[in-house]
């Protein structure tokens, strides 16, 4: 179990290869038209919803497309994933009206969040920190976990996916240690919730996934 507190940011480098002219392009036009929280929701949004490290997009881009009465917020720090999600929304005549980037750390967004102003929380296959001494900066802990149960309604959602056994392990021991929600644990994705690229790496390499489903309680 971690005894370190969290910091205050739980990522690495936010810069990958050189992004290319097209991908400077979106950072510059795109961008400041979905952004997070400049650029309110349109349309007929109901709940909103928020996951943390969206990687590729897919998933976030996913949701959108199926929830529209849901607002999406993706947040992700690493620019070849932001622009990865923004070169899905140029093949659309407009970007969702219910979907957002946040491209800053996760962690003080969902510090300032009003209680219970979430109904679900997303986090799909993060960075596993394997080093003991990056331990503090995984998402799942005891810290984070009590900031989720704030922000999240009662009846609320969280999911949780991992291919890593490291973080398998870790996540199991922090969730048992909790009483803020019900678990699920399963071995197979459960139904509605969209594949994502690093989900089927983990398939492919031959380590099998965890999906965790937590139920807020009242």
């Amino acid at each position: 179990m971690p005894t370190k507190p969290a910091p205050d940011r739980l990522y690495g480098r936010t810069k990958g290869k050189k992004l290319r002219p097209r991908q400077e392009l979106l950072l510059a036009t795109l961008l400041p038209r979905v952004a997070w929280p400049e650029v309110p929701f349109g349309g007929a949004v109901r709940e909103t919803w928020l996951e943390i490290g969206f990687g590729g997009g897919e998933h976030a881009h996913a949701l959108a497309l199926a929830n529209p009465d849901a607002g999406i917020i993706a947040a992700e720090v690493f620019e070849n994933g932001i622009c990865s999600l923004l070169s899905r929304l140029t093949a659309e005549e407009l970007p969702p009206a219910n979907l957002r980037l946040f491209t800053n750390d996760a962690r003080p967004l969902l510090r300032g969040m009003v209680d219970g102003s979430l109904s679900r929380l997303f986090l799909m296959f993060p960075d596993p920190w394997p080093k003991a001494r990056h331990a503090k900066r995984r998402f799942v802990h005891p810290e984070m976990l009590r900031e989720a149960a704030r922000v999240l309604r009662p009846g609320g959602e969280w999911r949780i996916a991992s291919d890593d056994p490291t973080y398998q392990a870790w996540t199991d021991a922090v969730l048992a240690a909790q009483d803020d929600f019900i678990v699920e644990r399963s071995l197979s994705r459960p139904a509605g919730w969209p594949p994502t690229r690093y989900e089927a790496k983990a398939i492919l390499a031959g380590r099998q996934p965890v999906y965790w489903r937590l139920e807020r309680l009242g």
